[in-house]
């Protein structure tokens, strides 16, 4: 199965987007290769300006407050696990903590390196990276990798109370959904949209359906159209009917 995932407002999305910067950071952080380094550096860029909206820090503990006190009012209930809640409770109260502590905007650290910010601008042009115009860079990427795996680390720790906070919300939210099969009758789908709105959908089909779904949505309504695309070529809409599993998530 392929999944697919499809965000319905704005906060949702900017933690999609970080959740999937951060690993790959994390991926290419992880070489040994100056390349890859390379690439990570690149990524971690992104990540800084993705997360630079001045509410995401203050969005991220107002919501993990509010899922404190709804898990914290479980307590008793039968069918939950005592346990697993006291964890999920503690992960809260500690991803919290770690926000409150965070000093001043979300990657100040790093706007503060000239270096770093100098490397930054370059990148904005299109082979603006060359030894010849950033030599210092070039040195960098010559150290050996324990070196530069060091440096991308602690470039990275001012990132990790935001990444342990939206992996809690994450997980709540992607665990927290409605799950029911449909048809998409000649690759095209439509649903009207009634109750309380969802933060984010899920789409799961079999990977040999060769079927990519184009996602359109708002509060009112749902409307999918499956495509195909056969080597490079552009996708065409498909002709096919397509089951698949569609999941509604809230926190």
């Amino acid at each position: 199965m392929i999944s697919y995932e499809y965000p319905l407002n704005e906060r949702i999305r900017t933690l999609l987007r970080l959740e999937d910067l951060y690993r790959k950071v994390e991926y290419f952080s992880a070489k040994s290769e100056a390349m890859d380094n390379h690439t990570a550096l690149l990524f971690l860029f992104e990540m800084l300006e993705v997360a630079s909206r001045a509410d995401l820090k203050s969005e991220l503990l107002q919501e993990l407050d509010r899922q404190w006190q709804n898990l914290e009012s479980l307590h008793g209930n039968p069918a939950i696990s005592e346990h697993a809640l006291d964890e999920i409770l503690r992960d809260i109260d500690k991803a919290t903590k770690q926000l409150r502590e965070m000093p001043g905007k979300i990657g100040q650290d790093l706007r503060d390196n000239e270096w770093l910010m100098s490397i930054k601008q370059r990148t904005i042009i299109p082979g603006g990276v060359c030894e010849f115009d950033l030599p210092s860079y070039h040195y960098w990427l010559h150290q050996d990798a324990t070196s530069r795996r060091q440096h991308l680390a602690q470039w990275l720790a001012p990132f990790v109370p935001i990444r342990d906070g939206m992996a809690i919300l994450l997980k709540l939210l992607r665990e927290n959904g409605k799950s029911s099969t449909h048809i998409a009758y000649q690759g095209m789908f439509q649903q009207i949209l009634t109750g309380k709105p969802a933060h984010m959908l899920r789409i799961r089909l079999q990977e040999d359906l060769h079927c990519i779904p184009e996602i359109s949505a708002n509060r009112y309504a749902l409307n999918i159209r499956f495509t195909t695309q056969e080597g490079m070529q552009r996708p065409r809409a498909s002709e096919s009917d397509v089951k698949f599993e569609l999941t509604f998530c809230n926190m």
